[in-house]
């Protein structure tokens, strides 16, 4: 109920990292843990209320952005105005920097005490999409809590875990928390639009020469139910996402009147057009991404056959892909999927339009280009009275390392073991969305997008309880082991 939901999360990132001591590029230092055992494990029933209270409170600003050019900067001022009041400490500790970005976004830099250690970025976004009117059962700007759940827009995507990494700060300050290893903390106010904040926030540690040891945004959940009769849950970490064109498809003819109709119109030779993109798929692409990687890492999760299928997905391709096509989301992992979202043509009921204008987005698989992509569509519609403008575009992001050597991918997995010890199976995957840290490219081959939330089928079209502060507790205050790729290496100094 909250919000969109295919590509969210960051917390679990930064539950991680936020406070936790990690390595310089070639591995972590064994004696990076010095206070994280003396900070105090349990949060008191006066801090957790407040927790809840400061995010109720979040979530009742309508920090909408509509586009580049529209957006409720009022409340996008507002919000700024608010992290100020709800988070005194870390608003004046000497050594975090504060600096607001492209007029509205934030970006604090918490300076450690060994400047040779290699920083990390943690990420977040408080703006939100527009919430129409119909189809709540509370007010999208309530924040109201209702049967251990509270509800609005933000709750999920992302103002969950703008509140718990600056919570988790304050109260780790007001423990005495000492970083060793200095991080930033990049707060956007447009990613659900254009992302400007974040490109701002990207260029300004550019243009100062930082390098980062990886970062974490939103992106990747803890999927529950999603396979039939499996009942493990599998925490999904995401190491790429999906590139995406959105293209506009027009067609220009004479205008007319009803009464004497042409043999064909804008109308009609647009609607051909995108009827053949929609009935001809972009070609499976099985070889590119994750996922070979992921089959065979569950295949010995599942009885005979399946495992069998499984440990050898090439063998099995034709049989897999057949099976994964027929639902939506397991589709979206083996192509570039083609989605018409916008139909725009007539204005009055006896006159034929001399102009119909379609938009088409396409949300691109990483064995794809922008460019092959619009060629293959081109060859699909096999019209030349349609036109094709290209209005934004990117490629899908690089995939990050996900091997026993990437730092920030490990302390993830080991850290949602830790403190899930339910959840056993840790998977790399693809963001079928976009997300702010596409623009960080520039300063790490490490991106890395979680959250620790538990998603159920029905859960991607309402509000569910969110666990980021008992993560970010278990996760770095009481610091749990990162374990044995981390170096015996503990949460949080």
């Amino acid at each position: 109920m909250a919000q969109r939901c295919l590509c969210v999360l960051a917390l679990a990132a930064m539950l991680l990292l936020v406070f936790a001591t990690v390595s310089r590029s070639m591995g972590l230092r064994s004696d990076e843990h010095q206070r994280a055992s003396r900070i105090p494990a349990e949060f008191s029933k006066e801090e957790r209320v407040a927790m809840k209270e400061a995010l109720k409170g979040a979530i009742q600003i309508p920090t909408v952005t509509f586009s580049y050019e529209k957006a409720n900067t009022t409340a996008l001022v507002e919000f700024g105005k608010y992290i100020y009041k709800v988070f005194p400490t870390v608003l004046s500790t000497s050594f975090i920097q504060h600096e607001v970005v492209e007029e509205y976004s934030h970006l604090f830099t918490i300076k450690g005490s060994d400047p040779s250690l290699q920083p990390y970025l943690l990420m977040a976004h408080f703006d939100v999409v527009p919430a129409p009117e119909e189809g709540w059962e509370v007010p999208p700007f309530s924040g109201l809590e209702r049967e251990g759940a509270i509800y609005g827009r933000g709750t999920l995507d992302d103002k969950n875990s703008v509140m718990a990494l600056l919570q988790a700060l304050e109260l780790l300050l007001i423990r005495k928390y000492i970083p060793r290893r200095s991080f930033f903390i990049s707060l956007g106010h447009d990613e659900e639009s254009s992302g400007t904040g974040a490109q701002k926030v990207s260029a300004l540690l550019q243009s100062r020469g930082v390098q980062l040891a990886f970062v974490v945004d939103e992106g990747g959940f803890i999927l529950d139910d999603f396979i039939p009769d499996f009942k493990k849950p599998i925490a999904l970490i995401g190491v790429s996402e999906k590139g995406s064109m959105n293209l506009l498809l027009q067609v220009n003819m004479s205008s007319g009147h009803s009464s004497a109709p042409p043999k064909e119109t804008s109308i009609g030779i647009l609607a051909a057009a995108v009827s053949r993109l929609e009935q001809t798929p972009m070609p499976i692409i099985f070889g590119s991404g994750t996922l070979v990687t992921v089959l065979r890492q569950m295949a010995d999760e599942f009885p005979f056959p399946v495992d069998k299928i499984l440990s050898n997905p090439r063998l099995f391709e034709p049989l897999i892909t057949r099976f994964m096509e027929k639902n939506p989301l397991t589709n979206a992992m083996i192509r570039t999927t083609t989605a018409l979202t916008i139909f725009e043509a007539g204005i009055k009921v006896n006159v034929i339009p001399s102009v119909a204008k379609a938009a088409v987005n396409f949300r691109i698989h990483s064995g794809q280009t922008v460019q092959e992509v619009l060629e293959l569509t081109k060859n699909i519609v096999a019209d030349n009275r349609v036109q094709f403008h290209v209005m934004t575009a990117f490629d899908p992001l690089p995939i990050s390392p996900y091997d026993d050597k990437a730092l920030g991918y490990q302390l993830l997995r080991q850290t949602i073991q830790s403190v899930f010890p339910e959840v056993n199976i840790t998977i790399p995957g693809t963001c079928l969305g976009n997300t702010d840290s596409r623009f960080f490219t520039d300063l790490t081959t490490g991106i890395y997008r979680f959250n620790p939330y538990y998603l159920q089928p029905e859960d991607l079209k309402r509000l569910h309880p969110f666990r980021g502060w008992d993560f970010f507790k278990a996760g770095f205050v009481r610091g749990e082991p990162f374990a044995q790729g981390t170096r015996n290496l503990e949460g949080a100094e």
